[in-house]
């Protein structure tokens, strides 16, 4: 049995983490705000780290602004790896994502590789995690994409997975031994954005009409056929489209179709 703390284990990938964690017996603790662990302040994080072996980072920046979030990225994670030097934890997880250095034209993700820089850099024996986007998140990128009634997105392949199967990513690498490097986990299939995202949304009864547009970015950031893609070696999820398609719960609402009061053009 060891003893694991996942931060931000209270989060759609962490509280998944950790539950499949107690399943298989080991002490975990979800390290979070609202249960007294901060790891920009440094609240709490000595006693929830002190005697842990893995420490599992599903955290993730509050913001998507490039700033933001590499001022919490490389705030939480030295506050992390400082902590974790001091109290003698063996192992270092980080979640990241598949094509982060190739999505270098946003912000957000320029401070996802500083984040990565930074695990390497350390004296902690560490594993990266690089998912691809989860199916979970289909619906922001259709918000993210809106304008007025129409959601415009690329003509761009991507190979989305079920959060369950990150999770189960994230403990599997937990329980290894440190890689020292990165690990690339996807979905068993590959889909174009523009397609999968109606598809969703014509699930949903949302009326909003999806355009493909090669100009169209994806959060500020233009696309090619590989940005996305995980490379030949990457772990693949066994849950479907389909399959967590039929279990999702459906939104709480769906956008009127309506002009949004300065919506880019």
């Amino acid at each position: 049995m060891k003893k694991i703390v996942v931060i931000g284990g209270t989060g759609l990938i962490g509280s998944k983490v950790v539950a499949l964690l107690d399943e298989r017996g080991h002490q975990t603790i979800a390290a979070a705000p609202d249960t007294g662990v901060n790891t920009i302040t440094g609240e709490g994080l000595y006693d929830a780290l002190d005697g842990a072996d893995v420490v599992i980072d599903a955290s993730n920046s509050p913001s998507l602004d490039g700033r933001e979030a590499k001022r919490f990225f490389l705030t939480s994670g030295s506050n992390l790896l400082d902590t974790e030097k001091a109290v003698g934890v063996r192992h270092h997880v980080a979640l990241s994502v598949v094509g982060t250095e190739r999505l270098q034209d946003s912000g957000y993700f320029q401070a996802k590789l500083a984040q990565e820089s930074l695990i390497a850099a350390s004296a902690i024996p560490h594993t990266l995690v690089r998912a691809t986007q989860f199916f979970e998140f289909l619906r922001r990128i259709a918000d993210d994409a809106t304008r007025g009634a129409e959601v415009r997105l690329p003509h761009a392949l991507f190979q989305p997975m079920a959060a369950q199967d990150v999770a189960f990513a994230l403990v599997q690498a937990a329980l290894d031994e440190p890689t020292g490097g990165m690990i690339e986990v996807a979905g068993p299939q590959s889909y174009f954005m523009d397609e999968l995202v109606a598809h969703v949304l014509e699930h949903d009864g949302d009326k909003r009409a999806v355009v493909s547009s090669a100009d169209a970015p994806y959060f500020s950031v233009r696309l090619n056929e590989a940005s996305l893609m995980p490379g030949g070696n990457a772990r693949l999820g066994t849950t479907t489209f389909e399959k967590w398609l039929s279990s999702a719960p459906l939104p709480r609402s769906v956008p009127p179709l309506v002009t949004i009061p300065g919506a880019r053009a």
